[in-house]
């Protein structure tokens, strides 16, 4: 089992910084895959980034250059980057655990995880 709760969320202007984590409990939490989705009001659910136990990363093309994922596996944290955000994306942030322990196989569907977190709102003012 594994609990995940997001935090770093807020307010920012077009443009600006936020870096949100998401920290991780249970002894299985090792090695997954750990994903960062977002949802806007009235739209589906989207991937945004991901990385594998080895480290290997995926980002959404929309996100790609200004967002970055990174994760402690000693301290159980994921962390998501966000620079030069904009309006497009205010969203529920939710971070999500892979189905299987120590996996590099990164997958873009929320199919592929088993685990979320709540979520984090972001909201871009222009």
């Amino acid at each position: 089992q594994v609990q995940l709760v997001e935090s770093g969320g807020g307010l920012v202007q077009a443009g600006g910084s936020l870096r949100l984590s998401c920290a991780a409990s249970g002894r299985t939490f090792g090695g997954r895959v750990m994903g960062w989705f977002r949802q806007a009001p009235g739209k589906e659910r989207e991937f945004v980034a991901a990385i594998g136990g080895g480290g290997s990363t995926a980002y959404a093309d929309s996100v790609k250059g200004r967002f970055t994922i990174s994760r402690d596996d000693a301290k159980n944290t994921v962390s998501l980057q966000m620079n030069s955000l904009k309006p497009e994306d205010t969203a529920t942030y939710s971070c999500a655990a892979g189905r299987l322990p120590y996996s590099n196989s990164i997958t873009r569907s929320e199919g592929g995880y088993l685990y979320w977190g709540q979520g984090t709102q972001v909201t871009v003012s222009s």
